[in-house]
């Protein structure tokens, strides 16, 4: 079945099922494959877009529901945004795969609240999960991206040991396990 969407400021028309979630259509149908498909459930945040300026989980999303809306997703915000140049900045992303759905959703917090506060940022990231972990590294790219000012990312202090050695580590297996070690049986001295 024939639609229209307004994507991005442009109407496309797209050949979809009127159940077909966004996501799909979006990635499949258009070509815009800077959303990303992360949970299909609306968990993770991954796949979020806006529609009329809201955030919105895509992979839940059918284009039935969006006749007048408009659309826009990480191709939307043209590269030049002040959170994409914080995010390449601050070198956020590890593996990426989330970044596009927590751009967005900060965008979105941004758009609504030009000095968001810590507090601020957790509500409206906090449906956006990052398996890597960079969450330090994502608010201080939303408050760079607010304020305009480099702000430094807090992180964990580097612990600096000395590698273990194959001994050590044998043993502590065989204590944490109960098993024999290669060196109670003689193996490695």
């Amino acid at each position: 079945m024939a639609a229209s969407l307004d994507v991005n400021g442009k109407t496309m028309s797209v050949e979809a099922d009127p159940d077909t979630p966004l996501l799909w259509v979006l990635r499949d149908e258009l070509g815009l494959t800077g959303t990303k498909f992360g949970c299909g459930l609306a968990q993770c945040g991954a796949c979020t877009v806006h529609v009329n300026g809201d955030p919105v989980r895509s992979c839940v999303t059918p284009i039935a529901a969006l006749s007048g809306a408009k659309i826009t997703t990480i191709e939307g915000l043209g590269g030049a945004h002040p959170l994409q140049q914080a995010w390449v900045k601050l070198d956020v992303p590890q593996c990426g795969y989330c970044q596009s759905g927590q751009i967005m959703s900060a965008a979105a917090l941004l758009e609504a609240n030009k000095k968001p506060t810590d507090d601020d940022i957790d509500a409206a990231m906090g449906g956006n999960i990052c398996r890597c972990g960079a969450y330090q590294r994502i608010r201080a790219a939303i408050k760079q991206a607010a304020t305009g000012q480099a702000i430094p990312v807090v992180a964990a202090p580097a612990v600096v040991a000395e590698p273990a050695k194959e001994a050590d580590i044998d043993e502590a297996i065989s204590a944490a396990s109960g098993a024999t070690s290669r060196i109670q049986r003689g193996e490695v001295r």
